[in-house]
């Protein structure tokens, strides 16, 4: 890939590669793996970077290059169950082609998350015992990456709102000027809110920093609820607290950021 975290917002990505790369990483983007030579203690990669053969020597290689579905000798065959490169397809409500069959979490496809095969199952049990429910909207999903800096998101990216049309309002909040993030000695990273500008939906958010995989829930209550930029400017947030951040991002969307 061309930058690392592709799925991210490219701000958060770009901030992610510079702390890791302050961290002592060497990082390379854009990169080929041609072969791998295992030997006593050491690998040895055939790398191809910036279109140049290059051989270096390496402690360990992992090899992590998706998720794939456990479909194989499970009894699919003669059934009305359709795979789909190696995913089975459903529908909103876990149900595969075959009557009384139903499947969720990775199996039934990306986002590859334990907190989406889990709501997964509740929606998939409710709606076969009968009672009312709902159908799981993907992009109200938070994704978390526990690295250092933590690293979170919910909703579209500032590009992918664009792509679709929406002319954005964007607002950025740096941990720097935040107090608890002060005090706590962890001041790296940012807050990004990206707002529809007309009708003032939140879009998506995407955080780099201190505790942001347990932050991103208050934005993703915010999609869930369908708040806007009003009700989230309202809010009062505690203080000092790392939320805060939150709170002063969205006002900076609309021009009325307060404490930088």
């Amino acid at each position: 890939m061309d930058r690392i975290l592709p799925v991210e917002d490219t701000e958060i990505s770009g901030l992610a590669l510079k702390s890791f790369q302050a961290q002592g990483m060497t990082i390379h983007t854009g990169a080929k793996v041609n072969g791998l030579k295992a030997g006593a203690n050491e690998v040895t990669a055939d790398l191809e970077i910036d279109g140049k053969a290059q051989s270096l020597t390496f402690d360990r290689a992992i090899l992590a290059v998706g998720i794939v579905g456990n479909v194989e000798n499970i009894g699919l065959e003669g059934t009305g169950v359709v795979v789909d490169r190696s995913h089975v397809v459903v529908n909103e409500w876990s149900e595969t082609g075959e009557p009384g069959v139903f499947a969720i979490g990775d199996l039934a496809g990306p986002p590859w998350l334990a907190h989406k095969a889990s709501h997964e199952g509740v929606i998939c049990v409710e709606h076969i015992a009968g009672l009312a429910t709902h159908p799981l909207d993907v992009s109200n999903i938070p994704g978390c990456t526990y690295c250092r800096p933590q690293i979170a998101s919910v909703g579209l990216t500032e590009e992918a709102a664009i792509e679709q049309g929406h002319e954005v309002n964007v607002g950025r909040f740096p941990f720097m000027a935040n107090g608890k993030a002060i005090a706590l000695g962890d001041p790296e990273g940012q807050v990004k809110t990206v707002f529809d500008a007309k009708t003032g939906e939140l879009l998506g958010a995407h955080m780099i920093g201190p505790e942001v995989t347990e932050m991103i829930q208050g934005y993703a209550v915010a999609r869930t609820a369908e708040a806007t930029e009003a009700e989230l400017m309202h809010t009062v947030f505690p203080h000092p607290t790392l939320s805060e951040a939150m709170h002063e991002s969205v006002l900076d969307s609309f021009g009325r950021v307060i404490h930088f």
